[in-house]
């Protein structure tokens, strides 16, 4: 009986061993996937225990799992910014908001005007709108920043007496094109040693910037569209000469695009010599640097990519534009300016051979969390080209990103569970490391 009683006990305190370090290493939900320490010894053991042991350590560990769960993750919903791309960062963070699961989350939101103030703006005025890319963001509310080293206080009130003000667990920048997707808020929470959704630092810049992540993924195989490069110094200094050289280069039509910019804001399809100035002169409104590209007559199809280890790989959707490209307004303005095809219908070799690219595009980045990758299909020749790499991609409810994970089998509600638990795993791996030599 001692010997049984010694089992009994050995047993029940690995199971509520392993139910504690489960809850306080962040996991929201106990996987049966998870090898537990003393499994084998717990197995064994598990058949003698008499039912009413069983029993009385089944309501504990209900009791257990429900004190721990109660603490909500508590996450910064970051959104708005200095970007072109501000309407649609609300329009993102509108259906996240909405999405997010109240019994899992304790959510804070962190609205950033377009001069770049922080500030906690009102849940209702931002995202009860039945179109949330008419929303500005004005700065009414409590103006807050962001503290750029590691303390249990995150945020601090620039004009209250009251210094700190909140702590988090993940923040989820919502944040599209430039000082969002681009690494810089990234660069920012890292100083702050804070857990956060998406590509790190250099993952956000390389994806944000066309011109390098074209010349890695060209370096690494992957083919990519004829492009060329020009800065807003060589163009103030002889447009003509330019413009010429772009003939030489590049047959009608052509585009031109912003290299750090998203949402084809900025993009425009050169048709003649005659419109051309006023289309690059267009395209660098919004960029130091611009990308010329030769048209290719495509069909334009995408693939998400959710990180891990390993990443994963969605199903292959197809964008079917209604205007003559898949331009800011066919994306946002124009309910009926384009048409989602999920999954494309593609070869099945094809389908793989975009997968693979993608998941490779990810990689060579050093992606993390989330991308959406973009693909050009000419349709004249059959070759695939890919053509970016979206970081922080759109996030509303139609966005192609959580479409697809959804016809992957991955609801919206459970992709930002995944992300939010991909964002907690990733910065416990980094805290582990050593940034001192003794």
């Amino acid at each position: 009986m001692e010997e049984f009683y010694q089992e009994s006990c050995t047993c029940l305190g690995l199971i509520f061993l392993n139910v504690i370090n489960c809850l306080r290493n962040g996991i929201s939900s106990i996987s049966s996937k998870l090898r537990f320490h003393g499994q084998k010894e717990m197995l064994a053991a598990l058949p003698r225990i008499p039912q009413v042991a069983l029993l009385f350590a089944s309501e504990h560990v209900k009791i257990l799992s429900r004190e721990f769960l109660m603490k909500k993750i508590k996450i910064a919903l970051l959104f708005g910014g200095r970007s072109g791309e501000h309407e649609v960062s609300i329009a993102s963070a509108s259906s996240i908001y909405h999405a997010l699961n109240r019994k899992k989350y304790e959510l804070t939101l962190i609205g950033i005007d377009k001069q770049g103030r922080w500030f906690f703006p009102d849940a209702k005025a931002c995202f009860s709108s039945k179109n949330p890319m008419r929303v500005k963001l004005d700065g009414r509310g409590q103006e807050i920043s962001w503290v750029p080293f590691e303390q249990k206080q995150q945020l601090v009130s620039l004009h209250s007496k009251k210094v700190s003000l909140s702590s988090f667990d993940v923040i989820f920048p919502v944040l599209h094109g430039s000082y969002g997707e681009d690494g810089t808020i990234q660069g920012l929470l890292e100083l702050s040693h804070s857990a956060y959704v998406g590509c790190g630092v250099l993952g956000s810049a390389l994806g944000m910037d066309k011109a390098i992540s074209r010349q890695l993924f060209a370096a690494s195989g992957i083919p990519v569209v004829d492009s060329f490069v020009i800065t807003a110094q060589e163009f103030q200094k002889d447009p003509r000469a330019v413009l010429e050289h772009m003939c030489h280069c590049f047959s009608f039509p052509y585009f031109v695009k912003p290299v750090s910019m998203g949402s084809s804001l900025g993009v425009s399809k050169v048709k003649n010599l005659r419109h051309a100035l006023r289309l690059f002169e267009n395209a660098f409104l919004y960029d130091t640097k611009v990308l010329v590209e030769q048209a290719v007559n495509a069909r334009e199809l995408e693939c998400s990519i959710l990180g891990g280890n390993p990443p994963r790989a969605s199903v292959v959707g197809e964008i079917i534009p209604k205007h003559e490209f898949y331009s800011y307004e066919a994306k946002y303005l124009d309910k009926k300016g384009a048409s989602l095809k999920i999954p494309a219908d593609l070869d099945p070799s094809l389908v793989k051979k975009i997968q693979n690219y993608a998941l490779e595009a990810f990689s060579l980045i050093g992606g993390s969390g989330l991308a959406r990758i973009d693909f050009f299909l000419d349709q004249d020749t059959q070759e695939l080209f890919l053509n970016e790499v979206n970081t922080m991609p759109g996030f509303t409810e139609i966005s192609m990103y959580p479409k697809l994970w959804e016809a992957s089998g991955l609801s919206y509600s459970k992709l930002l569970d995944t992300l939010v638990d991909l964002a907690i795993q990733r910065h416990q791996e980094k805290s582990q490391l050593k940034i001192s030599y003794s």
